[in-house]
């Protein structure tokens, strides 16, 4: 066999295969139209690919982003001076539950002093009797 012989093998191979596809495309294609006629409604467009976006689009998705970003950033300043006055009050407090705690100590312990045995308020006064 040549080199003749066989390239004209090849290239006939080759265009049994486009003809193939082509007819399948084809067939393809007829069967989409009928397929389209036989349909009494109108189908759905189908949604556009995602790099069809338009500029407009993608500016808007952009501004809001950046929106939401800028409100997260606000609402992180506003915690962050929140947490400020917290730690201020938790400071202020600190003594006044300290005064709170000597002043009970102090109240109970004149309290002590001002009962009298067989004061109706005193529980232990000594006037009654224990089994």
């Amino acid at each position: 066999m040549s080199e003749q012989d066989a390239g004209g093998r090849e290239s006939g191979s080759g265009n049994r295969v486009s003809r193939s596809v082509e007819e399948f495309v084809g067939q393809l294609r007829a069967f989409t139209d009928r397929a389209r006629g036989a349909v009494p409604f109108s189908m759905p467009r189908l949604p556009s690919p995602p790099g069809a976006l338009s500029a407009a689009q993608l500016r808007a998705i952009d501004r809001a982003v950046r929106s939401q970003r800028q409100q997260i950033a606000a609402m992180t300043a506003q915690l962050q001076a929140f947490d400020e006055q917290l730690a201020v009050f938790e400071r202020i407090l600190e003594p006044l539950v300290e005064w709170s705690s000597t002043w009970a100590r102090l109240e109970e312990s004149v309290a002590d002093l001002v009962r009298r045995p067989g004061d109706p308020a005193d529980p232990d006064d000594g006037t009654t009797p224990r089994a």
